[in-house]
């Protein structure tokens, strides 16, 4: 074995369900994610993709421990979930998973840095830092330029671009995208998957959850979703 199987060896996936499902309870009881094992390793680019209705949204609660599953176990950067508490589990959800949705959800009255900066605020960053890490942050996005523009100032792709570094500045193990073009045109979406692109070439493991196939071919790998079970699909 080389250093460098060790070394990967050693650290232990991004994401790891082990038969994990969830059933909602009745009655009659809804079995809504069906028991699969996923291993998502540190550096992927991976896409869920299925229609409305397929589970998506169930998997996307799962894997942003906003649910915890009724059946297996969840384990993110090699942490049990399962054996934390409400607390415990909010505060790693804060530092170890940074979210995109669909709706940009920005504070209209504050300003693209005021935007991101205030996202530190539960996750144990001094205040001192956060300006700094905030325009960090922005510059990586390339809106270096834009920091004091309110969100009625901002195109949507530069909106999602400032949620993409508020998802950022925790420095997360995984950013967990949910539909990141679905309010977007065409260009703003090219932008915006170009630079979750980068993102992934810059090493970060990058989880997208989307009903459009032109968006999942972006992964290196795709899982497709359907009546709650996943499946892993075939390279095209």
């Amino acid at each position: 074995m080389t250093v460098a199987e060790a070394v990967a060896e050693a650290v232990p996936p991004v994401i790891e369900f082990r038969k994990v499902g969830l059933t909602y309870p009745g009655p009659p009881p809804v079995a809504a994610f069906k028991p699969c094992d996923l291993t998502i390793q540190r550096g992927e680019f991976v896409t869920v993709v299925g229609p409305s209705g397929s589970g998506k949204s169930t998997f996307l609660n799962i894997a942003g421990l906003l649910d915890a599953p009724t059946e297996g176990h969840y384990l993110i950067d090699g942490i049990d979930t399962g054996a934390l508490g409400d607390s415990d589990r909010t505060a790693l959800r804060g530092r170890r998973i940074g979210f995109v949705f669909q709706s940009f959800h920005l504070l209209p009255h504050r300003s693209a840095l005021e935007n991101v900066a205030l996202a530190m605020l539960y996750n144990g960053v001094p205040r001192k830092e956060r300006p700094a890490r905030a325009r960090e942050a922005l510059t990586r996005v390339g809106l270096a330029h834009r920091l004091d523009a309110l969100p009625s100032r901002l195109s949507g792709g530069e909106r999602q671009r400032v949620a993409i570094a508020r998802a950022l500045v925790a420095r997360p193990s995984l950013l967990l995208c949910d539909e990141p073009t679905g309010n977007l045109d065409s260009v703003n979406a090219d932008t915006v998957l170009a630079l979750l692109d980068e993102l992934h070439a810059d090493g970060m493991t990058v989880l997208v959850i989307t009903h459009d196939q032109e968006v999942a071919a972006h992964g290196g790998r795709s899982v497709a979703i359907r009546d709650g079970i996943l499946r892993e699909q075939a390279p095209a």
